[in-house]
């Protein structure tokens, strides 16, 4: 099978996971996601990430190793925008 894209990435999790904001980037082997869900309230990181690969599910089992992510609530992505800056 054909290595997803950062966009299919994407997608996948999008149509999983209900995401405020969800950034990918990668280059086939290695992917690198922010993604920002209401759902995550509560959530531990742990169990944010499990929620994600849920999202994910059978698609990317092979990949799934090489992706990273940053999970965040609406309201830590608001405290850490303010020292964000987009390349």
């Amino acid at each position: 099978m054909a290595d997803p894209t950062p966009a299919e990435v994407q997608s996948y999790i999008a149509q999983g996971l209900a995401c405020s904001e969800l950034q990918v980037e990668g280059d086939g082997r290695h992917f690198f996601a922010t993604i920002v869900s209401a759902e995550f309230e509560g959530l531990s990181r742990i169990k944010r990430h499990q929620r994600v690969y849920q999202a994910l599910g059978d698609r990317m089992r092979e990949q799934i190793h090489a992706l990273s992510m940053k999970t965040l609530t609406p309201a830590e992505f608001a405290q850490q925008g303010s020292a964000h800056h987009h390349h």
